[in-house]
This record gives structure tokens, C-alpha cells and sequence, in this order.
């Protein structure tokens, strides 16, 4: 099948409340969904900026082709881990096209909030 989308996406408002109600798979969470439809896997880099520090990454997510990945921020791990409770924004970087959807779990207060958008898709 064919490629759809950019290889370059941009989700420039990031946050990860930090605290949340209710069981674990409904913690708090920023998540980068991956769509590849091509016939090869692609290889995903993400870098995350911040208002005040060098940015954290590289990090490196492959997705299989044919597949999607939701890949949490929360869950990079290593000296450049995106805190919770603070302002950042991505960079995502892949080597064939893919769409990349942003989506934000907060769930710091029993009534659950959902944000999800499309990510900014450069040339």
C-alpha cells in the first residue's frame, strides 16, 4: 500500500498532568499515535523542546509496516525524560511518510478530559 502522510510532524503544546484519579490504564498521558500504511517499517524519531533546558531525545520508535504505534510520552525513559507537569513540545522525524495524531489524557479529576488533534505536518 501506498505511504500516506509527511515525514516531519510538529506538535508544538505538550503537557503531562501531573496526578490522576481511577485505575492505571487511566493515568494521566500524552500519547503520539503513528500511522504507517507503506509496505516498510518505519523508523521514528522524536525530540522534545522545552522553555527551559536543551532539548531531550532523540527517541526512537519503530513502526512496523502496516501498523500504528501510540507511543506515550510518558513512557521515555533516560536522562531526557519529558516531566510531568511541564510545558514541552515535539518534533517527530521519520525516514517514510506517516500521520501523527496528538492525544492528551487528564484524568486529574474524576471526570475525564480527552484532547486529540492532528499533529502539524510539515514539508
Amino acid at each position: 500500500m501506498e505511504h500516506f502522510g509527511k515525514r516531519t510532524w510538529v506538535i508544538a503544546e505538550g503537557f503531562i498532568p501531573g496526578s490522576s484519579t481511577g485505575p492505571e490504564e487511566m493515568a494521566s498521558h500524552e500519547t503520539a499515535c503513528i500511522l504507517n500504511t507503506g509496505d516498510a517499517d518505519a523508523h521514528v524519531e522524536i525530540t522534545c523542546f522545552f522553555p527551559d533546558r536543551e532539548p531531550a531525545g532523540p527517541y526512537r520508535v519503530t513502526v512496523p509496516a502496516r501498523r500504528t504505534v501510540h507511543q506515550r510520552f510518558n513512557d521515555f525513559t533516560g536522562d531526557g525524560t519529558v516531566p510531568v507537569g511541564s510545558d514541552y513540545a515535539s518534533v517527530l522525524v521519520s525516514d517514510v511518510p506517516v500521520v501523527v495524531q496528538h492525544t492528551r489524557l487528564d484524568s486529574r479529576q474524576p471526570a475525564n478530559a480527552l484532547l486529540s488533534t492532528v499533529a502539524y505536518g510539515a514539508e
